[in-house]
């Protein structure tokens, strides 16, 4: 996600519209929070609490359910988001590398790193999604390409 796609600021009564348009599915709690962060970007506490009373559900059971998911998030996206596989397969290929190298670099910029498991691309060694774009043989070089083309 990248924050150039066109977030609404958070607003209550608009997250409560999110809410209630889709309280009624079976099994609603993961597509209304993934409504709120198409909306927003994150799902701020407040919108917890209206999801809580909306669907008979605890706040806790809902922040739990916030916070177990990787893509879930309670603050406000940073403006690039790079996504790099933590799985075994990509681990066993020089992946752990990547990560120490792609979080490093990261810290100069406006890019969160975070943790994916299994883009399926296995067998083209480590793989990352940048801003929801999936790359494949991932290697410093191009974590640097990436990063460059992020910046403004």
């Amino acid at each position: 996600m990248t924050t150039g796609t066109a977030l609404e600021e958070f607003d209550p009564a608009r997250a409560a519209q999110i809410v209630i348009a889709g309280a009624d599915r079976e099994g609603a709690l993961l597509p209304i929070l993934h409504a709120l962060m198409e909306a927003f970007g994150h799902v701020p506490g407040e919108a917890v609490a209206i999801v809580a009373g909306a669907l008979n559900l605890s706040r806790a059971e809902v922040h739990g359910v916030v916070t177990f998911y990787h893509d879930f998030r309670t603050e406000p996206p940073p403006r690039h988001v790079f996504k790099l596989c933590r799985a075994e397969a990509c681990q066993a290929r020089g992946g752990e590398a990547l990560a120490v190298y792609a979080e490093a670099e990261a810290r100069q910029t406006d890019i969160a790193v975070e943790p994916i498991y299994c883009l399926g691309l296995c067998a083209s060694g480590p793989a990352a999604m940048m801003d929801g774009r999936v790359v494949a043989r991932l290697t410093p070089a191009r974590i640097d390409a990436l990063y460059q083309q992020a910046r403004p």
